[in-house]
């Protein structure tokens, strides 16, 4: 797949971006550009916070682009947490567990999720300064997908159908390790000597939920990946209020 066409593909599945595509996607071979899909995201949620903070509040100009984020990616990870919210903490075995996840309503537990999710994530943004919501957006993104992509290549499948088995089966591990690299780079460029507790907690985050999976369901599924970029999201959000 030509770079170009792998980032198009990623654009047009991790985002409500209206995308046109030729062909059938392949979205394995488009898994490692995840992250830098995280970088356009959370430059537009970042820009739209530090814009709205100067003239209103951070609390609200945060608020604001968390939520802009959730319409650019069409709440796409938020529902991952709630499926796992209620499958992992409401069900009572793996059988249970993997039916809760293909069910597309959500329970107390997943609602309860979803709702802290975002309630998190805006409060710790809008601790930062203006200016510095930016470059933390940027960098949150970009290290919570990274830390999908990394469940990816560690992580063994709880089944084989489902939409995130497609994309695991045809996953590039060089190209996949490449862009972990980048993302590194990338958060250590965005945010300074913030970048070493950023990338602690993405790593905190994504062992974290992949101990659970296994735990859980023996393995992750789509909804698993689309819940450890929310994690990851919150974390690295909170230890960056810490600036």
């Amino acid at each position: 797949m030509m770079p170009g066409r792998g980032f198009v593909v990623a654009l047009s599945f991790l985002t409500r971006i209206p995308v046109r595509l030729r062909h059938e996607p392949s979205i394995g071979l488009a898994a490692p550009w995840f992250p830098i899909v995280g970088v356009a995201v959370g430059a537009i949620v970042g820009g739209i916070a530090w814009g709205t903070s100067l003239l209103t509040t951070p609390l609200v100009g945060a608020t604001i682009g968390v939520l802009c984020g959730v319409l650019i990616t069409g709440a796409f990870h938020e529902d991952g947490l709630a499926d796992v919210a209620d499958a992992f903490v409401g069900g009572w075995n793996i059988e249970d567990r993997l039916r809760i996840l293909k069910d597309p309503r959500h329970g107390s537990y997943g609602v309860a999720a979803l709702c802290g999710s975002i309630v998190l994530r805006s409060v710790a943004l809008g601790s930062c300064t203006p200016r510095a919501m930016f470059t933390a957006a940027i960098a949150a993104h970009c290290l919570a997908r990274a830390s999908a992509l990394g469940l990816m290549l560690t992580t063994a499948l709880a089944r084989r159908d489902g939409l995130g088995a497609e994309y695991v089966k045809s996953l590039p591990i060089g190209r996949s390790i490449l862009s972990l690299v980048v993302a590194v780079l990338i958060g250590v460029a965005a945010i300074g000597s913030w970048a070493g507790a950023a990338i602690g907690a993405t790593l905190i985050s994504a062992l974290v939920t992949r101990w659970w999976s296994l735990h859980k369901i023996g393995g992750i599924t789509g909804d698993v990946l689309g819940a450890v970029e929310q994690v990851s999201e919150n974390l690295i959000y909170v230890v960056l209020s810490a600036r």
